[in-house]
């Protein structure tokens, strides 16, 4: 990772996004199969990342601990360049219901994240959008938790590919 990786994810409060880049020294093929196979994704995202496809309109969910189980479905694909997900992730309402979440994604009040892979000359700048918080039930309280949840992941991520090499 280089530089920017530093900075961590930042929010755009007039834009209701979240955003992080970093650099990671791997090939695109390697990077992609760690945002698209759920046995990679469960090495630094989530617990366990369950899909029933690998195309758009695939469904599954993302689990982060046994009371935290988010429904996610493939919104676009061009592989290997771009994935994003759209996730029922609305932590205030979460928090509100006692840590429950829905069982399916309600499209009007949901989160996409897209992922883009740009190859570089020692390997990838992969950058991280993530929106939809104005839909959600405290959009800043979202876009907190979430800065706060990609700083680790995106850490550990470079701690995935740190063990790779």
């Amino acid at each position: 990772m280089d530089s920017d990786a530093e900075q961590g994810t930042v929010i755009d409060e007039d834009a209701y996004t979240v955003r992080r880049s970093i650099h990671i020294a791997a090939p695109i093929e390697k990077v992609w199969a760690a945002l698209t196979q759920p046995e990679l994704i469960s090495k630094w995202f989530t617990q366990s990342a369950v899909l029933d496809g690998d195309g758009v309109g695939a469904t599954g969910f993302f689990t982060f601990s046994p009371t935290n189980s988010i429904p996610v479905r493939i919104e676009e694909i061009d592989k290997p360049h771009m994935i994003a997900y759209r996730w029922s992730n609305d932590d205030a309402a979460a928090e509100q219901a006692g840590g429950r979440r829905p069982a399916t994604i309600d499209d009007e009040h949901s989160l996409v994240m897209r992922f883009t892979l740009e190859p570089t000359a020692d390997g990838v700048r992969l950058s991280l959008v993530e929106t939809g918080f104005a839909t959600t039930l405290d959009p800043m309280y979202n876009m907190k938790s979430h800065v706060r949840g990609w700083n680790q992941m995106f850490d550990q991520l470079g701690t995935y590919f740190g063990a790779l090499a």
